[in-house]
């Protein structure tokens, strides 16, 4: 279920907001020296890579386990499934992007630019709200089933049931006895 958890901003320090704003200033950085050596069309590439990912999946990984350490649990299975989640979602943006850069690319030399960028956005929104939509709907589950990460599996944890043992990352190990 998609959520706005504005407790999570009281959550991050100081410093993991400045480490995102490094790495993002740093791929910044990169990306403009890559358009200075090669070109604005391929420099501009490399700015697309979503530079805040890096940085957010290792603060998700962190506060996912505290939250469950805290709790007495080991948090490790939980934590690698938020940042599945989160890298879904970047993937699902990031094919959002590349629709976005193919319209603006064909239609600015023709078009004015305020008009294009905003039929961009909208098609950019469209097209990663039915991408979200098609993978809720398992229509995608075939297609992405053979990329672990991203499965449809990987942004749920597994359902567990109270009369079953559980170890690591297997399924049922065994079964208690009811006594």
């Amino acid at each position: 279920m998609v959520s706005l958890n504005m407790s999570a901003l009281r959550e991050t320090k100081w410093y993991q907001y400045a480490i995102r704003f490094a790495l993002g200033g740093l791929v910044t950085a990169i990306a403009g020296l890559i358009a200075k050596k090669y070109g604005p069309s391929f420099g501009g590439l490399f700015l697309a890579f979503p530079a805040i990912f890096p940085a957010s999946a290792t603060l998700i990984e962190k506060h996912e386990r505290e939250r469950k350490q805290q709790k007495g649990k080991s948090g490790v299975q939980r934590a690698r499934t938020a940042v599945a989640a989160d890298a879904l979602g970047a993937a699902i943006g990031s094919v959002g992007l590349i629709c976005f850069g193919f319209y603006a690319w064909k239609m600015l030399p023709q078009h004015g630019v305020w008009s294009t960028l905003l039929c961009a956005t909208v098609i950019w929104l469209a097209a990663s709200v039915l991408i979200w939509y098609l993978r809720k709907r398992h229509v995608l589950r075939h297609a992405l089933k053979t990329i672990p990460l991203i499965s449809h599996r990987a942004s749920r944890p597994p359902q567990l049931h109270p009369d079953t043992t559980y170890k690591g990352s297997k399924a049922i190990v065994e079964k208690r006895n009811r006594a």
